[in-house]
């Protein structure tokens, strides 16, 4: 009998002395899209780019759970040129959640301009995790893990063609009427008129959904397109104030600036992919999504953003129509001037018609039509909280709401809608 007492309280001191590591959830991954989202802000990130950078992002973290987790599935074979990555076998006692959250941070480090600000996010993020309980050792294995699975995401995603962007002649708008010309207050010179040459994430091709084409451009007072800038002009002669809200609450527009005299000063604006990643970091948290539930929806969305983004450039600088600002003004009002800011790229498509559907499509196809939520993403740069029956309807919303903005026509924000599905629904089929 004292032998058999003797084992069992072996075994159970052997239990208490290992000690168990604290667990991440689902918001340390939305905290490190925020930590992003604040350096895309400063650097003034274009909203494609963002959608790359955040992409790569969330791949580095993604990459640490397959590795450690049969139920999530590898990349390779599913996204266009994405390597086999072996799991380092010299590696040890490192612990998954953490290093996935530090891949990610050390992966925006590289991608980010500012990516030195994405250290303090990091020193931050470890003392906190030292303070939760994570031993010195197991952090430092970690970082090691992390360090190696990022090395591999930035070299895929070095290999997408972007750096070779800038090798390109400068872009020079046609000025010729019924293409898209720079807009007031700052004339920004067209925002990645190349984004179509980079490698996509899942589609085979940047035109594999060319939409219907655009209203063709008409000066003829009984033209569908002279239809459609009345339409525009009559809205923002008289806009209800709920069209004023749902403008300002989807506005996304980070090239926005504030003409005060002879100073023109830039406003605190997160792209249109930031507002939707926030979406999903809000639905994951209302579904009570696990850490590895939530990496690869995060994930999902960001690679839906991306493509979505190429389709719908790709198409901007295609058929290259003037937007309603510059019509409006040349041909009836030139005193008239849009709720929102224009943004500085071609009109048609609508691209916060296209990522929001996308967006919208991935997110029901992992939560379920029907799925209400209320978004608070923007509350922080002064925008109360709107709540939505779906992600559909807030998709729709959203792209309603550019022209209520007089930033888009019509035609593009319903053809934009029918671009983001399709690509969602093509995000779907490959990742699953």
């Amino acid at each position: 009998m004292k032998r058999i007492v003797i084992i069992i309280c072996f075994f159970t001191a052997c239990t208490t002395a290992k000690k168990q590591q604290p667990q991440l959830t689902n918001r340390d991954i939305s905290n490190v899209l925020t930590a992003m989202t604040d350096i895309m802000i400063h650097d003034i990130t274009n909203p494609p780019l963002a959608a790359r950078f955040f992409s790569y992002t969330c791949l580095a973290g993604y990459e640490v759970v397959s590795q450690n987790n049969q139920s999530f599935k590898s990349m390779h074979g599913r996204l266009n040129q994405y390597p086999l990555l072996q799991k380092p076998d010299s590696i040890k006692g490192y612990h998954v959640q953490l290093s996935a959250i530090l891949a990610m941070l050390q992966t925006a480090q590289k991608l980010q301009p500012s990516g030195k600000m994405v250290q303090a996010y990091e020193a931050s993020f470890i003392d906190s995790c030292i303070k939760a309980g994570f031993d010195e050792e197991t952090m430092e294995q970690s970082k090691k893990y992390a360090a190696a699975v990022s090395k591999k995401i930035l070299a895929y995603a070095k290999a997408d063609r972007y750096n070779k962007i800038s090798n390109y002649p400068r872009y020079t708008p046609l000025n010729k009427e019924g293409c898209w010309y720079p807009t007031p207050p700052a004339y920004i010179a067209a925002v990645e008129p190349y984004f179509n040459t980079v490698r996509p994430f899942t589609l085979d091709t940047c035109n594999q959904f060319i939409p219907a084409p655009p209203v063709a451009f008409s000066k003829d007072k009984s033209s569908p397109f002279y239809a459609m800038l009345l339409q525009n002009y009559k809205e923002g002669k008289d806009l209800p104030q709920e069209h004023r809200v749902v403008a300002a609450f989807w506005d996304c527009n980070p090239f926005a600036v504030q003409d005060d005299g002879h100073l023109q000063m830039s406003l605190k604006k997160i792209s249109p992919g930031a507002h939707w990643l926030g979406i999903s970091g809000i639905a994951c948290a209302k579904a009570n999504k696990s850490f590895e539930e939530t990496m690869l929806i995060q994930t999902s969305v960001a690679i839906g953003l991306m493509d979505a983004f190429m389709c719908c450039w790709d198409e901007k600088f295609r058929s290259n129509r003037v937007r309603p600002e510059t019509a409006i003004r040349q041909y009836i009002d030139p005193k008239w001037t849009p709720l929102l800011q224009t943004p500085p790229f071609p009109e048609y498509l609508s691209g916060h018609s296209v990522i929001s559907a996308a967006s919208a499509t991935i997110l029901t196809h992992y939560f379920g039509d029907g799925f209400a939520y209320t978004d608070s993403v923007e509350v922080s740069y002064g925008l109360p909280p709107r709540s939505f029956k779906s992600f559909h309807h807030a998709a729709e919303e959203a792209g309603v709401s550019r022209f209520y903005g007089g930033i888009h026509f019509m035609d593009a924000i319903n053809n934009g809608r029918e671009q983001g599905i399709k690509v969602g629904e093509w995000v779907i089929s490959k990742l699953k």
